[in-house]
């Protein structure tokens, strides 16, 4: 019996032996394999701001240094070393790579881990752009959300630019010059990537004005200038299309009420934005007219002459009532030297008494001998 105790004891010593020594194996074993990397959705921290930026923080379990290989770049900006617990950061162009981490632990083995990543910029969102014209001269200015560059297209057939700024800042095209016209401008916000955000807008380049003058022209401020004393002015359909005026659009113009005897109209016609008129191509001026009365005077006054010429006014009465008329202006009368520009044009209708609400209505201004 003891010997049998005996035995077992032995036995009992020799599992204990092999158990501790198969535990011990296990963990060199460990030791041996190196730091094992974790998921990489703790590993990256991708911006979302189009920047490219990307935060990678190596995680392991024994860990004691990292290599961090982007997967772009070249020379030294295309790794990192990195301590347990940090992070290194890079800037990537929109697109897929693959990162590599060696991570080596306190013995000196390493492990070799890679891993992808996506990185996709976003299109920008509140795209604000701002028109500054001066004369023809178009200045723009862009934001937005997430924009790392503009294009403008003006819409003239001119090549597509490039608008220079920095992410979240403010975009400036050059400068642009138009022939008069109707364009429609197309801003392009790039993301940097594939997404972009296109907004249109529509642009009218007046031309100077000048006589002739329709109220017909997509391309002519007709509200160059203003009213003084009460008078109320405005573009619209031809109420009485036919005789010598089939025209599609004419100017109502309004003495209301409360207008002051002397109140009227005044157009610049100096430069850049105005044409003067120049006496020597034609000492008339024709207004078509439409009115309700018979004899009130319209008056036509030519303004700013050069070397020093007066102020002309010439008032000539209405012949016929609700019908269209041509009332002839000859500034002939004054003997104005050829050469001479008026740089401004004004309307009066009935200036020896206030306003009761009359209406005319003005159209085809022109200039001739």
């Amino acid at each position: 019996m003891k010997n049998i105790k005996k035995i077992i004891g032995f036995c009992l010593i020799l599992t204990t032996f092999f158990s501790c020594s198969l535990n011990d194996n296990l963990e060199d074993n460990t030791d041996i394999n190196g730091a094992e990397i974790v998921t990489q959705d703790k590993i990256f921290d991708i911006s979302t701001d189009n920047s490219g930026l990307v935060r990678i923080t190596p995680i392991s379990e024994g860990g004691m240094s990292y290599e961090v290989q982007y997967g772009h770049g070249t020379g030294v900006g295309a790794s990192a070393i990195v301590n347990p617990g940090a992070s290194t950061t890079h800037i990537y162009p929109e697109g897929n790579y693959t990162v590599t981490i060696i991570s080596t632990d306190i013995t000196g083995n390493s492990t070799t881990n890679t891993y992808p990543l996506s990185v996709v910029y976003v299109a920008p969102t509140n795209v604000v752009v701002i028109q500054n014209f001066a004369g023809t001269v178009l200045t723009v200015t862009a934001t937005a959300t997430n924009a790392n560059g503009f294009t403008v297209n003006w819409g003239d057939a001119s090549s597509t630019q490039t608008m220079s700024g920095s992410l979240g800042g403010t975009f400036t095209a050059p400068t642009h010059n138009y022939a008069p016209g109707v364009y429609t401008l197309t801003v392009t916000a790039l993301s940097g990537g594939i997404a972009t955000t296109t907004v249109t807008y529509p642009v009218t380049v007046n031309a100077p004005f000048g006589l002739p003058i329709t109220y017909e022209s997509p391309i002519q401020n007709y509200n160059i200038g203003g009213t003084f004393g009460g008078v109320d002015v405005a573009q619209v359909a031809n109420p009485f299309p036919g005789g010598i005026n089939t025209s599609a659009t004419v100017r109502r113009y309004t003495k209301t009420n409360s207008a002051a005897s002397w109140s009227g109209t005044w157009t610049p016609l100096s430069a850049p934005n105005g044409v003067p008129i120049d006496i020597s191509n034609g000492s008339k001026i024709k207004v078509m007219v439409y009115s309700t009365e018979v004899g009130k005077l319209l008056n036509v006054e030519i303004e700013q002459g050069s070397g020093g010429v007066s102020n002309k006014v010439l008032k000539v009465a209405s012949t016929v009532a609700n019908q269209w008329e041509e009332l002839v202006f000859d500034f002939g009368t004054f003997g104005i030297p050829a050469g001479t520009t008026f740089g401004q044009l004004v309307f009066r209708y009935n200036d020896a008494a206030s306003g009761v609400g009359e209406v005319i209505y003005l159209d085809n201004i022109t200039q001739s001998n």
